[in-house]
């Protein structure tokens, strides 16, 4: 019997997934304990092919675990889980339809009125940024512009926990600050909890309240560790907080151990290229 608190949103308790690739059996992830609680921007941060998608696709049941059990507010998940929403590294907008339209697509599945979908929508393009854009198409819009439609979508679902998958990857370091701040932003105004996944460094550092490190295949947890910062930061004035230093060169020693010395401002070891 797992015990369960009341802080407890969601809870992976020894998993392990293994995958058939052809006749070989492939383990993406081995023993993985981890509770997230109510509130909290976790981050997953850990290199590529460590895992860390997966245990978001068990968190939203698309797949479940080959050993262990994945509980999700009390409840285990056996099947698709409607209480999260999904954000991947694409926006997947229709390109028929416009940024307002685009909002609107989980509010419409959900069969809310349409009165009260205008009344929703309007108020996520003001949270996002993006009023004046209601009616424009997405190949009329900016990455950054794409990527914000795309964040007030998974807003509309109203799902208690996000979970996002390198959602801002591909973004320029300006844009991806902007986004940042925004998540941050909009999580702390509607008190959701997320699990997001990244393998940049500066990024976990930034969004965490609590960060996950994941080593190597099969994936597995290096270390849980909090953010020293209190939830309410500016992302635009970190560089100046010898706190969030301190945090992100343990992140920088814990992933890359030989490379720990060449974070910005450090000193390139001898033995390095």
């Amino acid at each position: 019997m797992i015990e369960v608190g009341s802080d407890d949103l969601v809870i992976f308790t020894k998993v392990t997934k293994t995958f058939a690739i052809g006749s070989e059996q492939f383990t993406a992830i081995q023993d993985v304990s981890l509770r997230v609680r109510r509130g909290n921007i976790v981050i997953l941060l850990g290199p590529s092919g460590c895992g860390k998608s997966t245990l978001l696709n068990l968190a939203a049941g698309l797949t479940g675990p080959t050993q262990g059990q994945v509980i999700y507010d009390g409840r285990s998940v056996d099947g698709l889980n409607p209480s999260v929403a999904y954000m991947t590294q694409a926006d997947h907008l229709l390109p028929w339809r416009s940024v307002g339209a685009n909002i609107a697509i989980p509010m419409e599945i959900a069969g809310l009125p349409s009165t009260e979908r205008r009344t929703r929508v309007e108020r996520l393009l003001a949270l996002v940024g993006l009023s004046d854009f209601a009616k424009s198409y997405p190949n009329q819009l900016s990455g950054g512009m794409r990527k914000r439609t795309a964040l007030a979508r998974l807003l509309a679902a109203d799902r208690e926990m996000l979970l996002l998958d390198e959602p801002f990857g591909a973004l320029d370091a300006q844009l991806r600050l902007s986004l940042q701040s925004e998540l941050l932003k909009v999580c702390r105004e509607l008190k959701k909890t997320v699990l997001f996944v990244t393998h940049d460094i500066e990024e976990a550092a930034a969004l965490a309240d609590v960060c996950v490190v994941f080593r190597g295949r099969p994936g597995a947890i290096a270390k849980v560790i909090k953010n020293p910062l209190p939830k309410q930061r500016d992302l635009a004035r970190l560089r100046f907080d010898p706190r969030h230093h301190a945090f992100t060169d343990e992140l920088w020693a814990m992933l890359t151990p030989d490379l720990a010395d060449c974070r910005p401002g450090g000193v390139v070891p001898a033995n390095v290229s």
